[in-house]
């Protein structure tokens, strides 16, 4: 009874009001569409890595070769596929640098897998053999590939800031942009109630201005705001101040639609036009009222409040964007306030809502004027002013400082680097291809299919700086062949830090030369791209249920 329970009907799919397909059948098509995916962001990893251009269904064109981005753009419709873009997408923000490599890996590592099942070994073993890989692969990193930043000192930092702008746009001035990352980063260091260090990446704001060139960018102590003060008559630089951030309309309250008065004298129609801007007005002066000298809103001011301002002293800011609010609401530790209402039906406004900052200005950077909120007193925040020809760099440039600001974040959090260039890659393949040889069970198989899956990335790498993959990949092998085989105090030890020199087409270690990443990252794209290769590998049958046919009906009964 049993075996006939789970048989396969070839005729089940009849019943089910779709399609069903199963085993192999399935299993090649997830494969197909992941090394569709892959191939796409092949030729873009690496510091030689090409770009891409995407033009979406509006005409709207970005330029990148940031795995995530341009995943983020495709329409992928195959499920399979959905997910490595999902995979992408939570690397960038979990890492925010290796997007495009943990896709790479994630694929071949499904492509592996399924030649093992094809020979008639079970998923579940390959498997657990992959899960026995990851492990021993992330303990062998930690333990023998990793250093200190402290040993390194704070160019380590810089080294690993480069690395990650290598591949980018700024590649070209990692020189200057490198040390502003890894300053705006430790600009925003804050202490939380544990006691640990974090380095909130949003704390850094980027903003973009047109014109100059590349190396003109800037870094500002504070939080830059891209909006001018409402009112020319208003001061532009107000110390010890008391930050109000409202998300409401400070305009003359116009009666709503559809309410109907009926008055049999015209002086009360005078009178409530008074009202009208005497509430508005009194909000006003309950804010000021509170101690309040910068108000900053989402919304608009009307030019009666304005007066009211101006005459206070305070300076007034309208139409600020709302993710800017909320930062600089958590920095200056103000809260956010959408109506004055509370809870007996009146209207008031507490001085506990208002934020405080040593300094608010309003100076000009190019052909811009920017507000400037320094010395915020919760949380240390710092801007960075990016220059640039035109927008598509800009934008380009943002995503490239974004990676570098996460991947410093990391370094700066986790402590500790490994060398980068496809090194580790290389020395987890060799120490894994050992370490299957000593099981005796099923799973060596998939242990040693994970060892050959790793090395794509430095034969990638290699592919893409026109170099002999080959050659370099085999030389690469070698070294770290030799050095997994020589006792622990043996010079050639240090063979284990080299890795591939792609301008030149060498193999150089790259731990001196400054080619760093954080160990976080590659552990945690290696641990990302089992979830998604084992996931995969686990679907054995897939139903897709066909659409409902709906009845054409014409509106015209013909």
């Amino acid at each position: 009874m049993a075996s006939t329970m789970y048989q396969r009907d070839p005729r089940a799919g009849l019943f089910l009001g779709g399609t069903r397909s199963s085993g192999a059948e399935v299993r090649d098509a997830n494969v197909t569409a992941c090394q569709t995916v892959s191939n796409i962001l092949k030729s873009s990893l690496g510091p030689v890595g090409l770009d891409k251009m995407l033009v979406d269904n509006v005409g709207d064109v970005t330029i990148t070769n940031d795995g995530a981005t341009i995943l983020s753009l495709l329409e992928v419709t195959h499920p399979a596929a959905r997910i490595l873009v999902s995979l992408a997408t939570q690397q960038d923000k979990e890492v925010g640098d290796g997007t495009t490599s943990v896709v790479l890996l994630a694929s071949e590592l499904l492509r592996r897998a399924n030649e093992l099942v094809r020979n008639k070994i079970h998923p579940t073993t390959v498997i657990t053999g992959y899960r026995l890989a990851c492990k021993e692969a992330c303990r062998f990193m930690a333990e023998q590939l990793s250093t200190k930043v402290d040993k390194l000192g704070k160019d380590s930092l810089i080294n690993v800031a480069r690395t990650s702008m290598s591949s980018k746009i700024l590649a070209a001035d990692d020189d200057f942009f490198a040390p502003l990352a890894v300053e705006a980063m430790l600009a925003v260091k804050t202490i939380n109630a544990k006691g640990e260090k974090k380095y909130p990446v949003k704390a850094v704001n980027v903003l973009k201005a047109h014109g100059k060139s590349a190396r003109e960018s800037f870094m500002v102590k504070g939080y830059a705001l891209n909006c001018t003060v409402a009112s020319h008559a208003m001061k532009t630089r107000i110390t010890n101040a008391k930050i109000a951030c409202l998300d409401m309309n400070l305009a003359k309250q116009r009666m709503h639609l559809g309410v109907h008065i009926t008055i049999d004298d015209p002086e009360q129609l005078e009178a409530i036009r008074a009202r009208e801007s005497e509430i508005t007005l009194e909000r006003v002066r309950k804010i000021l009222a509170a101690g309040a000298n910068v108000v900053l809103t989402t919304k608009g001011i009307d030019d009666l409040c304005l007066k009211e301002f101006v005459e206070a002293g305070a300076m007034a800011v309208r139409r600020c964007r709302k993710e800017d609010l909320r930062r600089i609401a958590k920095a200056t530790g103000a809260t956010m306030i959408s109506s004055l209402a509370n809870l007996e039906g009146d209207e008031t406004f507490e001085a506990t809502s208002l934020g405080s900052a040593e300094e608010v200005s309003q100076e000009r950077i190019s052909d811009d004027e920017l507000i400037l909120v320094k010395g915020t007193k919760v949380v240390n925040s710092s801007s960075i002013v990016l220059r640039g020809a035109n927008d598509y760099m800009l934008d380009e440039m943002e995503r490239a400082l974004h990676d570098a600001l996460s991947i410093v974040k990391r370094t700066l959090e986790s402590g500790s680097v490994v060398p980068g260039g496809g090194a580790v890659e290389t020395a987890l393949s060799i120490y894994l291809e050992n370490f299957a040889t000593t099981l005796g069970s099923r799973e060596q198989l998939a242990i040693a299919e994970f060892a050959n899956a790793l090395l794509t990335i430095p034969k990638t790498l290699a592919l893409n700086a026109a170099k002999d993959s080959t050659d370099l990949v085999a030389k690469l092998r070698a070294y770290h062949n030799a050095a997994q085989n020589v006792a622990l105090n043996d010079p050639k030890r240090g063979l284990m830090f080299y890795g591939l020199d792609l301008i030149n087409g060498q193999i150089i270690d790259n731990r001196q030369a400054g080619v760093l990443e954080p160990t976080i990252s590659k552990i945690k794209s290696l641990k990302s791209a089992l979830e998604a290769a084992t996931s995969l590998l686990r679907i054995d049958d897939s139903i897709q249920v066909a659409p409902e046919r709906r009845e054409e009906v014409d509106p015209h009964g013909h």
